[in-house]
């Protein structure tokens, strides 16, 4: 079957830069599928997205559909006619679903049957369609109308292409009639650029200033701004997120380097990359040590032939930025931070809990609690709470959201606070995402910790849960966030204890009973994800969780040592040896005695198995205790030998009842030793 190369190029006002690669992706995906489902075969495939375009290029799309069978089975011939051979609802419905009459009908077999060949279609007449319905699903939020047209686009369209080897597709889409001349650079190429086949688009284009290609615009932006920022001695932020805006934004990209006055360096650096980043979309530039350089990067759309010019007005453009910047960090330093807190007298945190300067009171003693139990210092912890949120009612947070805590630091270390009290007020929203970095102070850690069961707890008392995707409080990541610095900082803290005292805060807001139980049940769930995406069994994490351990540090640990103990050879049998004796104590007359009587040990597997288990007990217990799971259950995994001989030569349920109960008990001391670290019968 013969086949051609295809290209089909939409122009269109300035897309949205934002949307502008996902915008492209979609059309490949929607034109792929339609291709797919009108059988048509092809080869490559690649998509380019600029400002004012999207394009699609395939290589060696077929001509022609394949012609197609269509079988289909009907009703028995019993049940397809009456009697009297009158045909039956079942066969005319079956014809009406074959789209013919009765008497096109195959009726020689038991069945009704229903054969057909359908002739391919040429491809040239199913393109526009395939188009059409690309374009018509795009992930567009919003669209638009133009003119006094009613068809609907992201952006007002001016152009169409549509070629299928050397010949252009008729058609009409969004308005316009397709043809083979698209336009060059703005500025550069404003005329129209005649695309002489599917495979000379880039080169066309290239020709007029234009640059199709998104991931070639791209890797020239980052290679060029690197190499910029190297001859300034100095080091790029190149967030993937702003370079991909920046690729949207231009098509035919240069770089170039441009500066502000060293004054706005005493402005916290975060206040200035941020705006010169969100609003101007430029690349900042770094020293060695991580400082902000007084230069930056733009990515112009022109090869100007004076770059000067376009340097001066950018510069010009950022500087009332920056002004403002320092405007705001000089009024927030005419007063100390602490004095913020009376302007959170009167910003609600949730209408039920009060506002942002009760959380901030209960948030402090609450901290000062976690870090005594954390071995951090309660004293600055608790300074660091009452601080936590004054930066909130700041001109600076106020101007740019982004720098809560950050603003707090800088402010606290004017006022002459403590280092790691200063550095807490960041590190309490630590960390801000999944992966993100963690605080890496104690009282950061306690403040967090703090920050975020008070929340927990606050929101849950008044019965705000979340429901399916619905978090608006952010809960399920607030309680990750506890797990990981718990976790990931080794911080042995009782959670059971520390909700409790979050609770004891909030006094009458909220409803204190089962409080407790569901916030530490929520917490606990979410580390069945954790461990999932781990590699972790679920089974390993239920073994655990069965013994409800309150520390997350330990109940990790214990994780991590069932996940090793499952990897020996004796964990499948004693596994299901724990299993066995789990069944057979539920089932159990009357209480369990607490000991071993020798004297009723009859059979030489049992006295056996109650030695094995004495000498276990001495070994592990104090492992257990010391928190050595892994070498406690390495050490138990001996006792399978005894264990699968016991329960070959030995019933447990002897007529004689002494008998009986002292192997209850027997089995009641195997299983309490595998209890010390978890409840391994989950495993069988």
């Amino acid at each position: 079957m013969s086949a051609q190369d295809f290209l089909v190029e939409l122009g269109t006002e300035e897309l949205p830069p934002k949307a502008l690669k996902a915008l492209g992706d979609a059309f490949l995906a929607g034109i792929l599928g339609g291709l797919k489902s009108a059988g048509l075969s092809h080869g490559a495939a690649r998509v380019y997205a600029a400002p004012r375009r999207l394009a699609v290029q395939i290589e060696q799309l077929a001509t022609q559909q394949p012609d197609r069978s269509i079988n289909l089975d009907g009703p028995p011939l019993q049940a397809a006619f009456d009697a009297a051979g009158n045909p039956t609802q079942a066969a005319l419905g079956f014809a009406k679903k074959c789209g013919v009459d009765l008497e096109q009908i195959d009726k020689s077999g038991p069945k009704l049957k229903f054969s057909q060949t359908i002739p391919g279609q040429a491809a040239a007449g199913l393109l526009a369609g395939i188009i059409e319905a690309s374009l018509a699903a795009l992930p567009i939020p919003k669209r638009m109308r133009w003119a006094a047209r009613r068809e609907e686009f992201v952006r007002p369209t001016q152009w169409l292409v549509v070629l299928f080897g050397d010949d252009v597709v008729e058609c009409e889409i969004l308005a316009q009639k397709a043809g083979r001349e698209s336009r060059g650079h703005r500025f550069h190429h404003p005329d129209q650029v005649r695309i002489g086949s599917p495979a000379s688009y880039l080169d066309d284009l290239r020709a007029a200033h234009v640059l199709a290609d998104f991931a070639e615009r791209r890797e020239i932006i980052a290679r060029r701004v690197a190499e910029l920022a190297a001859e300034q001695k100095g080091s790029a932020v190149v967030p993937a997120d702003l370079l991909d805006e920046v690729t949207a934004l231009v098509e035919w990209p240069v770089p170039l380097v441009c500066s502000f006055e060293e004054r706005f360096l005493e402005v916290p650096q975060e206040a200035l990359i941020t705006t010169m980043q969100d609003n101007q979309k430029y690349f900042c530039l770094l020293d060695a040590n991580g400082k902000l350089l007084p230069r930056f990067i733009t990515v112009a759309n022109v090869e100007s032939k004076d770059p000067a010019q376009i340097i001066s007005g950018n510069e010009k453009v950022v500087r009332p930025r920056l002004t403002d910047a320092e405007f705001f960090f000089k009024q927030d330093k005419k007063q100390k931070l602490e004095t913020f807190n009376e302007r959170l007298k009167n910003v609600v945190f949730q209408a039920q809990l009060g506002t942002v300067f009760e959380k901030a009171k209960r948030v402090s003693a609450l901290a000062a609690y976690v870090a005594e139990q954390v071995g951090a210092d309660p004293v600055k912890a608790a300074r660091a709470g009452i601080l936590a949120k004054c930066d909130l009612a700041t001109e600076m947070v106020g101007e740019f959201p982004e720098m809560q805590g950050i603003a707090g630091y800088y402010y606290a270390k004017n006022d002459g606070e403590a280092d790691d009290v200063a550095r807490a007020l960041n590190e309490q929203y630590m960390p801000r995402g999944a992966g993100a970095e963690l605080p890496q102070t104690l009282t950061g850690a306690a403040l967090a910790v703090a920050d975020k069961l008070d929340t927990l707890v606050g929101i849950f008392g008044i019965g705000m849960l979340p429901t399916g995707s619905k978090d608006p409080f952010a809960l399920r990541r607030q309680a990750l966030g506890v797990l990981r610095i718990l976790i990931e900082k080794q911080l042995d803290l009782d959670l059971a204890a520390a909700v409790d005292f979050a609770i004891a805060q909030y006094g009458a807001k909220v409803k204190a009973e089962g409080l407790s139980a569901q916030v530490q049940d929520f917490i606990f769930d979410r580390l069945r994800a954790r461990y999932e995406d781990e590699g972790v069994d679920v089974a390993v994490y239920l073994s655990v969780r069965a013994l409800q351990p309150t520390s997350a540090l330990d109940f990790d640990q214990r994780v991590q040592a069932v996940q090793a103990f499952r990897k020996l050879p004796e964990a499948a049998s004693l596994a299901a040896a724990n299993k066995r004796v789990s069944n057979l104590l539920s089932k159990a007359e009357g209480a369990v005695p607490t000991s071993v009587d020798a004297a009723l040990l009859q059979e030489a597997t049992e006295k056996a198995l109650a030695e094995a288990v004495a000498a276990a007990e001495r070994a592990v217990q104090p492992m257990a205790a010391a928190r050595c799971y892994s070498e406690a259950l390495a050490h138990l995994a001996s006792l399978r030998e005894p264990v699968d001989a016991f329960f070959e030569a030995v019933l447990v349920n002897a007529e004689d009842a002494a008998v009986r109960a002292n192997r209850y008990a027997l089995l009641a001391k195997l299983r309490g030793l595998f209890l010390g670290v978890a409840d391994i019968s989950v495993l069988g």
